[in-house]
């Protein structure tokens, strides 16, 4: 049993990093992006920003049908479409070329992002679905501990185009894993009334629930504080405090370590505290330690270290949170598991988006805005969280917990 249960989530695990997978192999290489097809800051981070929208708004559709058809078909759709944008990728003469496939690339990774959240819900609910979350992070998450390093040795190796190349390879792997690994966890019976008729009325659902909403917001604004990392950290290390790309990878792999070593503690702590007061106290340590790091970069210390060590530790904190509360969200829906990770996905990734938008409209190449844009996000999902679960509300659904 513990041996299918790790094997599930190593191939959903798999599948949910490879959308990951062609980003973090790709941060090292925007600056040369940016002089090798002769493109501003704005232009290069545009084609990051596209990928994202098109992962979020696509799961919209993908989430329902795979309540329709079951899970597997629309995640081998998924991956070729994937490749194609990354062969797309690899060839572009121009970035606006670029940025076009890359939205199609994003479109094509959606389904590995929603697809698996689902599947965690058809087989578990409450600490096992926990503890399966938490297993598939900590696959999903070497993603950003080995992409950076892999991409930026690529990149040095063979030039900025090997990278969609790599992925394309990688994606060509996961398929195989599919087909030969994982079995249809949503069967023809459970199908019976999932149209696009009862996705909509599920949305509207969804939509009206504010515990769902809440949760997902709080996720959403975590996730989003990477976001804006994503968007600027390459620039600002490599060009501001003057790193290698390679020594850019290893920096960027420090934080998704943290997240992962707190992630895998998810299960052995919703057991003992239940999973809404994991995610009350990681959620204060992460939106803490956030202001802090504004506070100190703001008095002018741009110290590096300084940086990195409190980073280190709100991402540390950010692992409890988005495994818990994905989970908390999709509890009482398993009858729309596809819809509502789909809502939940698409909402986390429009909140990434725009993020990212505002955060690249200050930026200036200092740290500075980077790191408000992290804070604010921070503060936004503590305030949240105490609208969702604060200490009242929690004590009235203590014994449903």
């Amino acid at each position: 049993m513990q041996q299918k249960f790790l094997r599930t989530a190593v191939v959903l695990g798999l599948l949910s990093a490879i959308g990951p997978f062609a980003v973090d192999m790709y941060l090292p290489a925007l600056p040369t992006i940016g002089q090798d097809l002769r493109a501003s800051t704005n232009a290069v981070q545009m084609s990051l920003l596209v990928f994202f929208v098109s992962m979020g708004l696509g799961q919209i559709v993908v989430g329902p049908i795979s309540d329709m058809v079951g899970r597997r078909a629309p995640l081998l759709v998924g991956l070729g479409l994937f490749i194609i944008g990354s062969i797309g990728s690899a060839l572009a003469p121009t970035v606006e070329s670029l940025i076009a496939f890359r939205f199609l690339q994003g479109f094509g990774a959606c389904a590995g992002m929603v697809v698996p959240r689902a599947i965690v819900r058809d087989l578990h609910t409450g600490n096992d679905a926990a503890r399966l979350m938490s297993l598939l992070m900590l696959v999903f998450s070497v993603s950003p501990i080995l992409a950076p390093l892999t991409g930026s040795v690529i990149i040095e190796s063979f030039g900025w185009r090997a990278v969609f190349w790599a992925v394309t390879i990688a994606a060509v792997v996961a398929a195989v894993m599919l087909m030969t690994a994982l079995q249809e966890t949503r069967p023809a019976e459970h199908r019976v009334g999932s149209s696009f008729a009862s996705a909509l009325s599920g949305y509207r659902f969804l939509l009206g629930d504010r515990n769902f909403l809440g949760l997902t917001f709080i996720g959403g604004f975590g996730i989003s504080s990477f976001f804006v990392y994503l968007a600027s950290s390459s620039f600002i290390l490599i060009d501001h405090y003057g790193l290698s790309p390679w020594l850019y990878s290893v920096f960027f792999s420090i934080n998704a370590v943290a997240f992962i070593g707190m992630s895998q503690l998810t299960g052995m702590l919703a057991d003992r505290f239940g999973l809404k007061r994991v995610v009350r106290v990681a959620v204060v340590g992460y939106a803490a330690t956030m202001v802090v790091l504004l506070a100190v970069m703001s008095t002018g210390v741009e110290q590096l270290a300084v940086m990195a060590s409190l980073l280190f530790v709100g991402y540390g904190f950010l692992g409890l949170v988005i495994p818990t509360t994905s989970v908390l969200a999709m509890e009482e829906h398993g009858a729309i598991a596809g819809t509502a990770s789909a809502l939940m996905g698409t909402l986390h990734f429009a909140t990434g988006a725009l993020a990212m938008a505002v955060a690249g409209l200050f930026f200036d190449g200092t740290p500075l805005p980077m790191v408000t844009g992290i804070a604010a996000c921070a503060v936004i999902a503590f305030a949240l969280t105490q609208l969702t679960l604060g200490r009242r509300r929690a004590v009235a659904e203590m014994p449903a917990e």
